[in-house]
């Protein structure tokens, strides 16, 4: 299955777990399954329309998916997945 890492502002949806793993064969399904696992956790990665938010960053394998097939790109059981957050300050 495929691994997703989980930013340190949303482990508290996780039980504080740092690597989760979870079925689904688009970055999509991952998002769901994540959701449906850790309930809370999909409203803070995507928007009321289902897209990831602006502030969210998805890499699968250092690339992120906005360069690839946003959602839609495929994912293979051995792929890891990392959720960050943007950071901004001045």
């Amino acid at each position: 299955m495929p691994s997703v890492r989980i930013p340190t502002p949303l482990r508290k949806l996780t039980g504080e777990k740092e690597l989760v793993e979870t079925a689904g064969s688009t970055i999509g399904e991952i998002l769901q399954n994540l959701d449906a696992a850790f309930p809370g956790l999909g409203e803070r990665i995507c928007d009321e329309q289902g897209q990831v938010r602006r502030f969210v960053n998805i890499f699968l394998n250092d690339e992120d998916i906005r360069f690839l097939q946003e959602k839609a790109t495929p994912v293979s059981a051995t792929d890891e997945i990392s959720i960050v957050p943007a950071i901004a300050g001045g």
